[in-house]
């Protein structure tokens, strides 16, 4: 049972996959984004007949192997791909690495679909908990990650250009402040950023996980959209 209470679970796994190399970045927000959303999602038992993501632990190397045992049983699974340059025999070409070496994103039914067969799958080490509870990843999480993602080939960049422009009408999608508008100011590094909220009648500053912000439409661009 891999317990993500301590960030440690993710530094643990640095050293274990080098296809992964460079995306320790990427781990450590894959840490934080779940440590802040975790005390606001829903508790399985108030999940019946619900649609949630969850976070799978898989085996040193086995990303693909477990992506593909998974989908045969009828799982909807989201395995974040990095493309990055790496040096082979002497020349640069783009390779192909796990966002987050060792962990995959399933989808389940709850109430329709059973967690058994998943730990029992090929290329499974584990489904990952706090405390007593698997993991719920919330959907923003996820559909941010895709929307980062590039849209032909589904593919990260680390170094892609900024998401948000300063100014930029937002919208956070996830965690205590979700469903408020704000303005971007800046990035934060670590894949954060901070946002302008109106809070109590005050402008206020909040640090976020990126993957927490959407874009928001200004009211110039929704009155051309009308």
């Amino acid at each position: 049972m891999v317990d993500t209470t301590n960030a440690e679970w993710v530094d643990s796994q640095r050293s274990v996959d080098e296809r992964g190399l460079g995306s320790e970045r990427a781990q450590v927000w894959l840490s934080r984004i779940l440590h802040e959303s975790a005390m606001a999602a829903p508790r399985e038992n108030q999940m019946e007949l619900m649609v949630r993501w969850y976070l799978i632990h898989t085996k040193p190397t086995r990303e693909v192997v477990a992506e593909d045992n998974l989908r045969r049983q009828g799982y909807q699974v989201y395995y974040p791909r990095l493309l990055r340059p790496a040096r082979i025999r002497g020349r640069w070409v783009d390779r192909v690495a796990s966002l987050f070496p060792r962990y995959l994103f399933l989808r389940l039914v709850v109430g329709h679909q059973a967690m058994g067969p998943v730990r029992s799958t090929v290329g499974v080490a584990n489904i990952v908990r706090f405390g007593y509870d698997y993991t719920v990843v919330p959907d923003a999480i996820v559909e941010n990650l895709r929307l980062r993602a590039d849209p032909e080939t589904g593919l990260h960049r680390l170094h892609d250009h900024a998401l948000f422009k300063p100014g930029s009408n937002v919208r956070i999608v996830a965690g205590v402040f979700d469903g408020l508008e704000g303005v971007f100011q800046r990035e934060s590094g670590d894949e954060r950023v901070v946002l302008l909220l109106g809070l109590l009648g005050r402008d206020t500053l909040v640090q976020l996980p990126a993957a927490f912000v959407s874009p928001q439409l200004d009211s110039q661009a929704k009155s051309a959209a009308q």
